[in-house]
């Protein structure tokens, strides 16, 4: 079962914090849209969840970038080739962070949090992998 949400829970969040090894990591974002944004109060015209976002992804790299974050990729998810879901995400994002911690430290960031309103009204709903060390192929 695959279940698109937008906050981790507190046991997920425990677990992210214990596997930390003070490494790089490697967070793979895939994200469903809202067809227009879903801010709480707003003046301005309406937007596509793709355009909210869009403000979201330039506040993280103000804020991030200096931090040592990274975004590796993103772009469109185009469809599947093996496996089926399709329209279960519109895009695919890959963010390396310094640490386990740089990413903790961020949830409770002011800056990042004045940016967070941007990916709550833009999404529809993602799942957030951290991903491991790579290994030989």
């Amino acid at each position: 079962m695959v279940r698109n949400v937008l906050q981790p829970t507190g046991d997920q969040v425990r677990a992210f914090r214990d596997r930390a090894t003070g490494h790089p990591i490697q967070m793979l974002n895939l994200l469903k849209f809202r067809a227009v944004a879903a801010y709480e109060a707003s003046t301005e015209a309406p937007v596509s969840g793709l355009e909210a976002y869009q403000r979201y992804a330039a506040g993280f790299r103000r804020v991030m970038e200096p931090k040592g974050c990274r975004v590796l990729y993103s772009g469109d998810a185009r469809g599947f080739l093996i496996g089926e879901g399709e329209g279960a995400w519109d895009a695919v994002m890959l963010i390396e962070y310094p640490s386990t911690q740089v990413m903790l430290d961020m949830f409770r960031d002011p800056d990042y949090q004045a940016v967070q309103i941007h990916r709550e009204a833009a999404l529809e709903g993602q799942l957030l992998i951290e991903c491991g060390p790579g290994f030989k192929v």
